[in-house]
């Protein structure tokens, strides 16, 4: 990964936000802040960001309303979000607004870079577990077809844009079709961890309403109850 990625912080506190925005320029990243969601749209409109590190609880638009928005506009930057609520159910709440990670308040400055660092990484290349044996190249999933090498998925009408998330989930099945991994080897495979195993599950759910006929009928991606998850490409 390289650490001249930039990085978009969205906090409202302004000497948290300085804190942060200085550690994470001497650890060698590009940083542009924002003070609120308003702000943080309007640099988006500009800017393409690696990533962005938001803030949930701000005036006006929440940090989940703004991730929530972004994936509905098709934006798939990941976002880390930051909170003082850090409960299970307030982190289940961030991954099905869409986020890829969360972090919640207080917290080390060296947490959140090791976060930053192990997101980007499942963002550019989603590691198989070191015990699988990987399958590599282009796989076909019904009408659409997931490139492992490019971690591109693409239907007939074009690229079908996947969160960090999604993109990591997937990778992790499509490196062993037809075989049931339970959520403790996807989590790991994926570097999830706090809420992980419930991610996933949201994870799924989402990505089964890009790639399904019926989500609610799934023909690639089963659930085998009590055991995990297996991607049938071929069902």
């Amino acid at each position: 990964m390289a650490d001249e990625a930039l990085i978009l912080l969205v906090e409202d506190d302004p000497r948290l936000r300085e804190r942060l925005a200085r550690f994470l320029v001497q650890e060698g990243f590009r940083v542009t802040a924002a003070e609120n969601a308003s702000d943080a749209r309007a640099k988006l409109s500009f800017l393409n960001p690696d990533l962005m590190v938001l803030d949930v609880m701000m005036p006006g638009e929440s940090g989940l309303q703004l991730t929530a928005s972004l994936r509905e506009q098709g934006n798939d930057i990941p976002v880390l979000l930051l909170t003082a609520r850090g409960g299970p159910e307030d982190r289940i709440s961030g991954f099905e607004a869409g986020a890829d990670d969360y972090l919640g308040k207080p917290f080390e400055p060296r947490e959140l870079l090791l976060r930053i660092r192990a997101l980007m990484r499942r963002v550019a290349a989603p590691p198989p577990n070191p015990v699988m044996e990987p399958q590599s190249g282009p796989i076909t999933i019904g009408m659409a077809q997931f490139d492992l090498d490019r971690g591109e998925l693409r239907s007939a009408t074009g690229v079908i844009r996947l969160t960090g998330g999604e993109l990591a989930l997937l990778t992790a099945l499509a490196r062993r079709p037809n075989e049931v991994l339970s959520r403790e080897d996807i989590a790991a495979a994926v570097e999830m961890d706090e809420a992980g195993e419930r991610a996933i599950d949201v994870q799924m759910t989402r990505l089964r309403r890009k790639i399904e006929v019926d989500p609610r009928e799934p023909r690639f991606l089963h659930t085998v109850r009590g055991r995990g998850y297996v991607l049938k490409p071929g069902a």
